[in-house]
């Protein structure tokens, strides 16, 4: 049984036991009344950007949100739900969808350093298809209101922490089409020529870490404004990573097709020095994983709270 089961399975328990009336109702306001967990379900829309070994901003390349290229942002979507005790802490699970892109040539007419990264001259494009499961923490509600003489907050800012799974599929514009490039395994990923360099899986884990601000509009619907930092353990989200390889080696390991368009790929090269860009020199940065994020909107319906007859 997979942890986003196991973690369904414990929200759908915890509806069952507030629907049999075992936990103690209160008044959220003078029209409705609530349990101690309120369950909530919603949907999101916003943006997805990612930082990579491609592209970025302009300069000496720079650590984190810093090399952060607004260009590339592209539209995510998505869907949650939560159970939230007390106002104070929740269990989400979430499903976030999306599209990233990088490349190199957003650096044209950049006379820094980075020039070498616009005759690397290279790209990519992939799908994102996310599942996450979070714990939410509101701090201002870990000081007990008292309903009858306080008034509970209508904006509630929050931490979000967890473990998620994502697929991709990261793909390069060769020749005027998209083509995959975890097949062709770019970097001499599992040839024995290279024995230390691994395939990398399309299917990964990743940390979600973020902030949000939950504001309720009315006793029923809640609106969030939300980042959300995905820490990765792959640095092959754009198919770079470490350094060039012996071309050669290429129709050793993969199929004649294959072969073929890894060949075409190796070197895009667009510069005057297109002897940096061959074997043992480097493509990518290893000290780094690759990591995406979103900022979103997203609005809810709480599931149970009951109208006062």
């Amino acid at each position: 049984m997979s942890i986003f089961t196991k973690l369904t399975l414990c929200i759908a328990i915890l509806l069952c036991i507030n629907a049999t009336g075992t936990a103690q109702f209160y008044f959220y306001n003078d029209k409705y009344y609530e349990d101690d967990v309120t369950f909530e379900i919603g949907g999101s829309a916003g943006i997805m950007n990612c930082l990579t070994d491609i592209g970025g901003k302009k300069g000496i390349g720079k650590g984190f949100i810093k090399d952060l290229n607004g260009k590339n942002t592209q539209m995510a979507y998505g869907g949650y739900m939560e159970a939230l005790y007390k106002h104070t802490i929740g269990l989400r699970l979430e499903g976030t969808f999306g599209k990233l892109k990088a490349y190199d040539s957003i650096l044209s007419g950049d006379n820094s350093d980075a020039k070498n990264r616009y005759y690397r001259n290279l790209n990519f494009k992939t799908n994102i298809s996310e599942f996450s499961a979070m714990l939410e923490l509101h701090p201002l509600f870990l000081k007990t209101f008292d309903i009858t003489d306080d008034v509970v907050p209508r904006f509630s800012p929050y931490l979000l922490a967890g473990i998620g799974f994502f697929r991709y599929k990261p793909q390069g514009y060769l020749n005027g089409a998209w083509i995959d490039l975890q097949p062709l395994r770019t970097e001499g990923q599992g040839f024995t020529e290279y024995p230390d360099k691994k395939q990398y899986s399309l299917s990964q884990m990743n940390v979600p870490l973020g902030i949000g601000l939950k504001y309720e509009l009315g006793s029923l619907l809640s609106a969030r404004f939300e980042i959300l930092h995905r820490v990765l353990f792959t640095d092959y989200l754009d198919d770079v990573s470490g350094k060039y390889i012996d071309p050669t080696t290429y129709n050793n390991n993969l199929t004649p097709a294959n072969a073929t368009k890894a060949m075409a790929w190796y070197n895009q090269t667009i510069g005057p020095t297109p002897a940096n860009y061959t074997a043992d020199n480097i493509r990518g940065n290893t000290k780094r994983n690759d990591s995406y994020f979103t900022v979103n909107l997203k609005l809810g319906i709480v599931l149970n709270r009951t109208r006062i007859r």
